[in-house]
């Protein structure tokens, strides 16, 4: 790879002092954003509620990658939003604009061509416009419904040219938007799960107990008149080294564990003449077919305990929930 100016500059110093200014220069000015913000932040998350389409994303450049961004964290919380290139608007992509949307505009400075050239077809078709701009004083910001300013006072560039702490203070004030505005929805980590289905939160917060327990016979008991041997036989069988006892009518009366097995063999006891009744452990932890498999994980930790028997409100065993259950389901 070649440099335009000879080779690089690979002074340890100058480059941790570069680094540290970066981060140094795009804090502040994230703080100073934050408190300037005022009542047009107000303005725009209560236009954009009351948008009953969608937010459409616009942006040009870094702006745009950092609109990109902006849409797809507002569609993950609650808010309905997608980007849409300015350029292809001017090409036909504005069809996918309704009066009903929103458009949410980004430009540092305020007069990227691309988007000015939107801004009259957008008035004419009365799509509310909020602006997310360096530029108060811009063209963008006179046409403009909502104007946020997200100017910063220098870019974190040596030479301030590259957008550095503009396009983060762009990524901040849409977060903030974005958060704002699920608080306002009552989004809760229940909604944020279903729209992400295939990730790790989306398991733990979407599967229930029952989506993952072993039932039927698949579920290791035994009845409390059951000998040691055919005790042992039913857990050998069934495979996750503990067996409910249940009454006649199955009830849980208790469970009896390989480790309950270890315990008692290690005080003396004479396993081979015990039935499954005296040598269960009564009241054993138990939990709903409804509730989630994730609690089901954490009553296993806090108990230091591979499997939790699943009971209906009469206390009718219904199934097992076993480590191995949540780790295939990909809950822990």
């Amino acid at each position: 790879m070649s440099f335009p100016h000879g080779a690089p500059r690979l002074d340890a110093d100058r480059i941790l002092r570069l680094g540290r200014d970066t981060c140094a220069i795009e804090a502040a000015a994230l703080t100073r954003m934050g408190q300037q913000l005022g009542q047009a932040f107000v303005q725009a998350v209560r236009r954009i509620l009351a948008t009953r389409g969608r937010v459409v994303v616009m942006g040009m450049g870094k702006s745009g990658h950092v609109g990109r961004k902006i849409a797809a964290t507002l569609a993950s919380t609650g808010t309905p939003a997608f980007f849409v290139h300015p350029a292809e608007a001017s090409h036909g992509d504005l069809g996918m604009v309704t009066g009903e949307d929103l458009v949410l505009a980004l430009s540092n400075s305020g007069e990227s061509h691309e988007i000015t050239a939107l801004l009259p077809v957008l008035r004419r078709q009365g799509v509310p416009l909020v602006a997310l701009t360096g530029g108060p004083d811009s063209t963008l910001a006179a046409h403009a419904d909502v104007v946020l300013d997200c100017s910063v006072e220098r870019e974190a560039c040596p030479l301030n040219l590259a957008p550095t702490a503009s396009t983060t203070a762009q990524i901040a004030l849409g977060d903030a938007l974005a958060v704002a505005l699920l608080d306002a929805r009552g989004f809760r980590a229940e909604d944020f799960a279903r729209s992400h289905p295939g990730g790790a939160l989306g398991r733990r917060l979407l599967t229930l107990v029952r989506d993952v327990m072993r039932s039927g016979d698949e579920v290791p008991r035994v009845l409390p008149t059951a000998g040691f041997s055919e005790l042992m036989r039913e857990m050998s069988a069934k495979g996750v080294g503990a067996a409910a006892v249940v009454d006649a009518a199955g009830r849980l009366q208790g469970i009896f564990t390989d480790g309950d097995l270890r315990r008692r063999i290690e005080a003396g006891a004479d396993v081979l003449a015990l039935r499954a009744d005296a040598l269960m452990h009564a009241r054993p932890r138990t939990i709903r077919a409804d509730a989630l498999a994730a609690d089901a994980a954490q009553l296993m930790e806090q108990h230091r305990i591979t499997s939790v028997l699943v009971t209906d409100g009469a206390g009718l065993l219904q199934g097992i929930v076993h480590i191995g259950d949540l780790m295939r389901a990909k809950v822990i």
